[in-house]
């Protein structure tokens, strides 16, 4: 009989509610957590956004999997971070460390034998170090500056053996540090945007002023011309947009004519207003945008407004470009189009 044949077999029922129970037993864990958050957490938030140097991060084994991420969340969110290898570190890596930094050390136990090697470097160098552990009761405990306390948790493996409440309590506090401390910096979708130019994240955070049509690309004509003009007056070259931007004598946007508007005008054998002031049949304070907005913002008032031609406008309403829906789709990730 093959190891596979000796194991028992789990109906799908009896999988669903052993899954539910692990991420019941975490998400009991993480609230408890949450209540017990204390003035030592403001310390450690105060001392992160405080820091000159580099928030260095440090952890091993699964608690430095967790220090990864953290050092990816705080890096993403403003905060220069960098993780350091406990084992690494007691090789030559303690050089990257500086008395301007702060050490942010994940260890449940608060034993890691290659974590604790390096704290008595760390007290000689002057680097602060904040402790996110179980309890106040060991070595990395009373080492630290400051120490963030998430209890004895009950690890979800069935023998209480693998770290998993114990990791999922260290990434959201880890989390909570980084976002708090990034909401206190003033952190901004613009900045945010900065760092993550690539992939679907990067592109909803592009700004208008990067996906719209150049003004140069434009019809844009006075008030006063006929719909005849517009429309016989200005070759483009490119994709021509299918609308034109009208605007009073100092440049200032009035109004918007459509392809759509101008295929009304035929199907009510409206001919006669084609010699007429667009003025009369443009559609007057049309929706804008400014340029400094992001691409999200864009896919959701075209969405909500139905419309598919959006004048981008500087801080005095005159027209800079304009964000067409052909532009927007061809920005879009494949499978959303689908």
């Amino acid at each position: 009989m093959s190891a596979a044949e000796r194991l028992p077999s789990w109906s799908p029922f009896e999988q669903l509610r052993e899954g539910r129970d692990i991420i019941r037993l975490e998400a009991e864990a993480l609230n408890d957590i949450a209540k017990r958050l204390d003035a030592e957490f403001c310390t450690a938030v105060e001392m992160i956004a405080g820091c000159r140097g580099s928030v260095i991060v440090c952890g091993m084994g699964k608690a430095g999997l967790i220090g990864q991420k953290i050092t990816a969340t705080l890096s993403s969110t403003g905060t220069r971070a960098h993780f350091l290898h406990p084992a690494e570190a007691v090789h030559g890596d303690l050089g990257c460390l500086h008395s301007d930094d702060v050490l942010l050390a994940f260890s449940n136990s608060g034993e890691t034998e290659e974590l604790v090697q390096i704290l008595p470097t760390l007290d000689r160098l002057g680097v602060p170090t904040i402790a996110v552990t179980s309890t106040d009761r060991n070595t990395l405990a009373e080492h630290a500056a400051v120490t963030i306390r998430y209890g004895q948790v009950q690890e979800a493996c069935p023998w209480g053996l693998a770290p998993s409440t114990s990791t999922t309590a260290m990434l959201a506090i880890g989390d909570a540090l980084a976002l708090v401390v990034s909401r206190m910096n003033g952190f901004t979708p613009q900045q945010f945007a900065v760092f993550h130019p690539a992939g679907s994240l990067g592109r909803r955070l592009k700004t208008v002023a990067e996906i719209m049509r150049p003004l140069d690309q434009l019809r844009v004509s006075p008030q006063t011309a006929t719909v005849r003009e517009v429309f016989t007056g200005m070759a483009l070259p490119g994709r021509r947009s299918g609308a034109s931007i009208l605007v009073d004598e100092q440049g200032r946007l009035q109004g918007l004519f459509t392809d759509s508007d101008l295929a009304r005008l035929l199907e009510r054998r409206q001919d006669q207003l084609f010699d007429r002031p667009i003025s009369e049949v443009m559609t007057r304070q049309p929706l804008c945008i400014k340029s400094d907005e992001t691409f999200a913002q864009v896919v959701d008032l075209l969405s909500e407004r139905k419309i598919s031609e959006l004048p981008v406008v500087d801080s005095a309403q005159r027209p800079v470009g304009m964000i067409d829906i052909t532009d927007v789709i061809g920005w879009l990730p494949a499978t959303q189009g689908q």
